[in-house]
């Protein structure tokens, strides 16, 4: 039965009163701070920790798209859908070392303010206006419905109630600025990680009670035996998964282009860091990616365990939605209600300390752009530090409305709320990733091939998703280069897997840009370089070490799970 009892609230009580009293705390206590009043509201300049950097980094990027989404593709595809998470880790390292310091050493602290620093500011502002409606629209509107889907389907309350109250809960964090949302994600964390494993102890349990057994080791060596198919990392051309992550691609391909886009050249990631030195900013980018090893052990495996109850003849009308269809997106919340009272309030609150932070973090980004590359540069040049934090704080409230008003007719579509995401930003990613990557490292690289990148990326982003599509283009399958994609209709047609259009169009980006820049420069147009040396990507020996750990461990899961 799809509610909570008495125990399982006062569980997320607790959590709730010991979040908004630090939060509280926090906010009181930084008033007697003596940094500059904007600053210390978007940045927390100088205040942040290695250890509340890190967690904030993952409590900002864990949220129902993962514990729901990729739990569902869990139960669709596998472990497979790990390799998000893993190669997250291993992109952590390098934007610590080459991203991170750029970013310091020219004390860039939004990321319209970088393309407006490197470029000219038509191309900021073209940016600015576009990241604040990606956030808006795609970002934290889908947060906030797949929270409120999830929380719905364990307590049984009114979707439109559970999206109004995780909406209340996110504006009491957001407004007390990024120190306060830093040092609350610490706990957000804890709650999420803790009752996270409990969940995924759990139903590995329930697990191995279909083979007259218990435990989560018992419950895992049962998965895998009964599921092999689902530990798999690598999909080969005739999987029906191979369209979502096509082969080798996931490796060496357009997930390198999602994950450094994600991670390096993304307001709501990168912003953690950049009130931070670049000691205590690289310590908790390291700190996260160690963080980041672990979640599919939350997120995914849950997933799988859903598959084999489902396929041993359980949870068969709990995981069908209202059209009476499967729908793999609900295995988190069903696997939450076959647990114990109190624990299922443990992990109640664990998502809702997921979603919270995502919201918090993302609308807080949002606030920060509007605020610093939109009001400050083009409707208030002159405004006071005080006036741009009550705007700052008026756009969360805007934000977080306008998120409520459009999330219920987001349209996530059949493939599930973790790939429509991470699709739907892919129109963009190739684009603006060649547009940051050159913009770092060649200093020959023109506004005007910037510009090319900032609309042509887009358009062809666009022309590889529909041209297989209306053009039925059956030699791009037997080169190899698209898959034919089942339809509801029972017919099949040809498609590009976007991880693969999306390194299609940053190889085609970069290699315009490059010769746009070099007719640029014969036409005597001077390009903006940053300020860059070689010893800014010089790391220290702990670091180092902690950088091979990781990628020891990742060769390790990927030797395993082939």
């Amino acid at each position: 039965m799809n509610t909570l009892q008495i125990a399982d609230y006062l569980v997320f009580l607790v959590y709730f009163f010991i979040v908004a009293g630090y939060g509280y705390w926090i906010y009181k206590r930084k008033q007697t701070a003596s940094h500059t009043a904007s600053h210390d509201y978007f940045l927390a300049e100088g205040s942040l920790t290695w250890w509340a950097i890190g967690t904030s980094l993952i409590a900002s990027n864990i949220s129902s798209e993962q514990f729901i989404a990729m739990s569902g593709n869990g139960f669709k595809m596998g472990l497979a859908i790990a390799t998000y998470e893993w190669m997250a880790a291993l992109t952590l390292v390098i934007v610590a070392i080459f991203f991170i310091p750029v970013y310091l050493k020219n004390k860039i602290y939004t990321m319209p303010q970088f393309l407006h620093q490197r470029y000219n500011g038509d191309i900021a502002m073209i940016m600015a206006v576009f990241w604040l409606l990606l956030y808006v629209i795609v970002n934290l509107t889908s947060i906030l419905y797949l929270g409120a889907l999830a929380i719905n389907g364990i307590s049984g309350i009114n979707l439109d109630l559970c999206m109004y109250g995780l909406a209340f809960f996110a504006i009491i964090i957001a407004l007390g600025g990024m120190k306060v949302i830093g040092y609350t994600d610490v706990i957000q964390v804890v709650f999420l990680i803790f009752g996270g494993l409990v969940t995924t102890y759990l139903a590995l349990d329930k697990v191995a009670e279909l083979n007259g057994q218990h435990g989560m080791v018992q419950g895992f060596n049962y998965m895998m035996d009964q599921s092999g198919d689902h530990f798999h990392m690598i999909f080969k051309k005739d999987s029906p998964n191979f369209p979502s992550l096509p082969g080798l691609t996931v490796l060496l391909g357009g997930m390198w282009i999602v994950n450094l886009n994600y991670w390096g050249c993304n307001q709501y990631i990168t912003q953690r860091a950049l009130g931070a030195d670049l000691k205590t900013a690289r310590s908790g980018i390291l700190f996260a990616a160690f963080l980041k090893l672990l979640m599919p052990v939350i997120v995914v495996l849950p997933g799988i365990a859903a598959y084999v109850i489902y396929m041993k003849g359980g949870l068969q009308t709990e995981l069908l939605g209202p059209d009476g269809v499967l729908n793999p997106d609900r295995s988190y919340p069903v696997l939450l209600n076959l647990l114990p009272v109190g624990l299922k309030g443990l992990s109640f609150a664990a998502l809702t300390a997921a979603v919270v932070a995502s919201l918090a973090g993302k609308v807080n980004s949002i606030s920060t752009i509007f605020t610093l590359d939109i009001y400050k540069k083009k409707i208030d040049v002159d405004c006071s530090e005080k006036k741009m934090v009550r705007v700052g704080k008026l756009t969360v409230l805007v934000a977080m409305l306008l998120a409520v008003v459009i999330a219920p007719h987001l349209g996530i579509d059949k493939k599930g709320g973790f790939e429509f995401i991470q699709e739907y930003t892919g129109f963009v990613s190739p684009g603006i990733f060649a547009m940051f990557i050159l913009g770092f490292f060649w200093k020959k690289t023109s506004s005007n091939a910037a510009m090319f990148a900032t609309i042509g990326g887009f358009a062809l982003s666009v022309l590889f998703k529909f041209l297989p599509k209306m053009m039925n283009l059956e030699f791009l399958h037997s080169s190899g280069f698209s898959a034919l994609v089942p339809q509801e209709d029972g017919t099949s047609i040809y498609e590009i897997p976007f991880l693969d259009r999306m390194g299609f169009v940053f190889a085609i980006c970069v290699g315009v840009m490059i010769i746009i820049s070099l007719i640029d420069e014969k036409r005597g147009v001077k390009s903006k370089g940053l300020e860059i040396d070689s010893s800014m990507f010089k790391v220290n020996n702990s670091f180092l070490a902690g950088a091979l750990l990781i990628s020891g461990v990742l060769v390790a899961l990927y030797t395993i799970f082939w």
